[in-house]
């Protein structure tokens, strides 16, 4: 459990009610958080959302930097504030302990080593098949609840892409789910997330979606767009 403890001691620290509340709302903002907005949103004082944000720094579970205000430069623009971001650092427990990266590495690498591309392509198919086959189950468990739309957001919400909307309409995943397979095997897991996603419009009958390889920093792979394929 020796390389386990950073790991337990930052997932324990989310265990407090308010902290864990900071947490999710820094994690789901798309800019930096500063401390009277994150009190603001907790619903506490300043000093005392103040004293958690720090403690999620000293966890690793979140990034502090300062800025100014937007609009504020040179002199008199005031001090910069401290402005709150989630970590990019990860934290896995297990007990007993596991590796299951370390298979899905040794996987991807066997599949990288196919020449033939057979082992690409299964991997393809079963990722689209898996797809379609969640896009089904949310399109029949959610027929009276909402649209296409909606399940294709709640779907990929649960499975941790993070979608959201940008001023376009298009759907951007705010996070990849296999953020280190994906460094270390960019082509393979990009094109794994694309028929996932692809397979999850198909099961839930969303022909207006179309999702596409866009790469970005700091994002998934694939984006969403709305329309019928050109």
């Amino acid at each position: 459990m020796e390389n386990k403890r950073p790991g337990l001691a930052a997932l324990s620290g989310l265990d407090d009610p308010v902290r864990g509340q900071l947490y999710e709302f820094v994690s789901g903002s798309t800019k930096p958080v500063g401390r009277d907005e994150a009190a603001a949103a907790a619903g506490i004082a300043r000093a005392l959302a103040a004293y958690h944000l720090d403690k999620l720094v000293a966890l690793g579970l979140l990034s502090a930097s300062y800025q100014r205000p937007p609009g504020r430069t040179g002199r008199g623009a005031g001090r910069p504030a401290k402005v709150y971001i989630r970590s990019e650092r990860e934290f896995t427990v297990t007990v007993p302990p596991r590796e299951y990266e370390l298979a899905a590495r040794l996987l991807a690498q066997a599949v990288e080593s196919d020449g033939g591309g057979q082992s690409r392509a299964a991997l393809h198919a079963a990722a689209g098949q898996h797809g379609a086959e969640l896009g089904e189950q949310y399109r029949l468990n959610g027929a009276r609840q909402g649209s296409a739309e909606q399940g294709m957001q709640a779907a990929l919400r649960a499975r941790g892409f993070e979608p959201c909307l940008d001023q376009t309409g298009t759907t951007l995943l705010r996070n990849c789910p296999f953020h280190q397979l994906a460094v270390r095997h960019p082509d393979l897991i990009c094109g794994m997330n694309l028929a996932l996603i692809e397979g999850l419009a198909a099961g839930l009958n969303a022909a207006g979606l179309r999702p596409v390889l866009d790469p970005g920093p700091g994002r998934c792979c694939v984006v969403i767009s709305q329309g019928q394929p050109t």
